[in-house]
């Protein structure tokens, strides 16, 4: 299938972003259900345009992020019809356009523009951000979840990063010793395991648990307290713990992290001719799903 076949069927693909604002509280949807959500190149940037709306428009005073379906998100778009990573983007950030370069260049500028640069944007969004998570949160699904300031997750749900599988430390956000600490980062990266929402909550996390019933509710109801909170203050707030994070080395240790990442992808393309170590999308969901719960 061309680029161009790819883009046509993505095309096709309506409302892959939507948006819907109530009681100071702005709500994003991924609605790629069909594809548990899986973020290609196109709802990357739809998410980015819906984030811009909701800091830019003063009645919103909390942000959340959903995704419609069974599960939160798959992760990185690796195989749908859909995929688009050899198709130009309206670039958000600094860096130059990927889709005419070659070698390592093309991956590492992609993801250092639509990976790396959008969530750090994201993390920075002057607004309270609260993620709504249910079912599977798995790889490029957690820097979603992990840039929100609070995570709400379903009883059944699992957040999962196996990328190690392909040879790659982590997925590019790599927030896993701030989310975690380091032994459980550990643990959870060498194993590839499946945590449950109710080890992510005790590992601190996830800050409350919800039922699939009830998530809705549960969520809206502490959106709109924390919208009853000055805006300026919410803002201070937030900076000045981001602050201690990066003083603490998040941003250095990602800046590294980001780095090796890349290394593995070109290692891997030098020994198998494959970035991802030899595994599509059908193959790394077989491998997930055989990882149970811890």
């Amino acid at each position: 299938m061309t680029t161009t076949q790819q883009a046509e069927i993505s095309e096709r693909e309506e409302d892959i972003v939507m948006y819907a604002t109530l009681n100071g509280v702005a709500t994003i949807t991924m609605n790629r259900p069909k594809y548990h959500n899986a973020q290609n190149g196109r709802m990357t940037y739809e998410l980015d345009a819906a984030f811009k709306r909701a800091v830019a428009d003063d009645e919103i005073k909390v942000i959340v992020l959903k995704g419609n379906g069974k599960h939160f998100s798959a992760g990185h778009d690796i195989g749908t019809p859909g995929r688009e990573i050899n198709d130009s983007q309206e670039r958000a950030g600094m860096w130059y356009d990927h889709a005419n370069k070659e070698g390592g260049e093309f991956l590492y500028v992609r993801e250092a523009e639509a990976y790396l640069g959008m969530c750090r944007r994201w993390r920075e969004i002057p607004k309270p951000t609260i993620a709504a998570v249910q079912g599977a949160c798995i790889a490029g699904g957690l820097m979603l979840a992990w840039v929100c300031d609070l995570i709400v997750a379903t009883d059944d749900a699992f957040f999962s990063d196996p990328v190690v599988r392909m040879g790659i430390p982590g997925v590019e956000y790599f927030a896993h010793p701030y989310e975690l600490n380091p032994r459980i980062a550990k643990e959870f990266l060498f194993l590839g395991d499946r945590m449950s929402a109710d080890r992510a909550y005790q590992m601190g996390m996830v800050n409350r648990i919800s039922t699939r019933a009830t998530l809705d509710e549960d969520v809206r109801n502490m959106a709109e307290k924390i919208a009853e909170m000055p805006r300026m203050g919410l803002a201070l707030t937030k900076q000045a713990i981001n602050n201690v994070e990066d003083l603490q080395g998040k941003r250095a240790g990602m800046e590294a992290a980001f780095a090796w990442h890349h290394f593995a992808h070109s290692h891997n393309e030098l020994v198998s001719g494959d970035k991802l170590g030899g595994y599509d999308a059908k193959k790394m969901a077989e491998k997930n799903k055989q990882q149970g719960a811890s």
